[in-house]
């Protein structure tokens, strides 16, 4: 696996609904990356030195606020099964206001033309046996969703080592 960043808001909350289930169906589980919603990836691609980033990334976050948001609805798009968060919003501003600040990164590499806040259940090229993946999903869900989480950080991962390691946790700015 070659080098590569990324800048995530961890749920711990979700990991014992999502777990099982992204242990089996999403690789990224078996390199160390918990539950999350992406922010940003892959952060500035061709840079393995992020020091220069730092400064820029805790005073970029630190203009957004803290906040609580759930999850409640089991969606899909093409090979994805994922637990959308309510409100969109504010992940969908972070999720812009990274490019703004660092344009040598667009989310996901400019492929897609909008960025869906999402937390990955299951990847699978398979359409038979992702709807299967989800209809077993969808039961384990009765009675535990929605599930309240808050955004208090956003951190930035690499898997310099191989794994998806945490370095370094940017603090979103306290509610008043």
């Amino acid at each position: 696996m070659e080098y590569q960043s990324v800048l995530v808001i961890l749920v711990p909350e979700a990991e014992p609904l999502v777990g099982p289930f992204r242990s089996k169906y999403d690789s990224s589980t078996a390199v160390g990356m918990p539950a999350h919603i992406t922010i940003n990836y892959p952060f500035l691609p061709v840079e393995k030195d992020k020091t220069s980033a730092v400064s820029k990334l805790k005073s970029l976050f630190s203009e957004h606020e803290s906040f609580q948001f759930s999850l409640a609805a089991v969606k899909r798009l093409p090979g994805l099964l994922y637990l959308e968060p309510f409100p969109t919003r504010p992940f969908t501003e972070l999720i812009r206001a990274v490019p703004e600040r660092f344009p040598q990164s667009p989310p996901y590499g400019g492929i897609f033309k909008e960025v869906i806040p999402h937390l990955t259940v299951a990847t699978t090229d398979d359409n038979e046996a992702l709807e299967e993946i989800n209809r077993q999903f969808t039961g384990v869900c009765v009675g535990r969703l929605p599930m309240r989480a808050s955004a208090r950080d956003v951190w930035l991962m690499d898997n310099g080592p191989g794994l998806w390691t945490t370095r370094i946790s940017f603090a979103l700015a306290e509610q008043i």
